[in-house]
């Protein structure tokens, strides 16, 4: 029983060490309503290895997107995690480690083990209408986006600073009718 625990311990460490999946967004688009888990999408993709750089694969040559169920398990799990929230028009770097990939097991092309690097975009969302044009989020956009979140977090902080400076002008006003003018302390408090 014992070497059960310890080897169900050394199991959950090694899956807390595993790396995640990175992601940078390389092209990031504005619009209401972003990829979920169990949409049907469609996605044009450019695989490499990490390891040399060399494609493995890509959709944009055949011309054709591939389409899945994102979220359903029918694609690898770096791609399962981590297309969700996307607008169409977006476009995501993901670099997967084995563990999000194809683990130890060699697929094709791809050695076992290996770490891979997809350029990914999605082209539509199934029952979605695609946009007439695709609204990318600029840098002033964002800065914009940026100086509204501050200027509301300045807003909080100058109703707090008001509201704890109206506590203190009440405790002063307490502390002054407290003292009668009979020149005596009072040192109840």
């Amino acid at each position: 029983m014992r070497f059960f625990t310890l080897a169900a311990l050394a199991a959950a460490a090694t899956s807390a060490i595993a790396a995640d999946v990175q992601v940078d967004v390389t092209r990031e688009v504005e619009c209401e309503r972003k990829s979920q888990k169990g949409d049907k999408i469609s996605v044009h993709y450019r695989g490499t290895l990490q390891s040399d750089g060399s494609e493995f694969d890509a959709s944009y040559k055949r011309g054709n997107p591939l389409d899945f169920v994102v979220g359903r398990g029918s694609v690898i799990k770096g791609w399962d995690d981590n297309l969700i929230d996307m607008c169409i028009g977006e476009k995501r770097t993901l670099t997967i480690p084995p563990e999000h990939g194809y683990g130890d097991r060699a697929m094709g092309p791809i050695p076992a083990g290996s770490t891979l690097i997809f350029e990914t975009e999605l082209m539509g969302i199934a029952g979605v209408p695609k946009p007439e044009s695709i609204i990318e989020k600029t840098a002033s956009s964002a800065a914009s986006e940026a100086s509204s979140v501050a200027s509301e977090a300045t807003e909080g902080v100058k109703d707090t600073i008001t509201s704890k400076l109206a506590d203190a002008a009440e405790a002063v006003k307490v502390v002054l009718a407290d003292s009668d003018g009979d020149g005596q302390e009072h040192n109840e408090l």
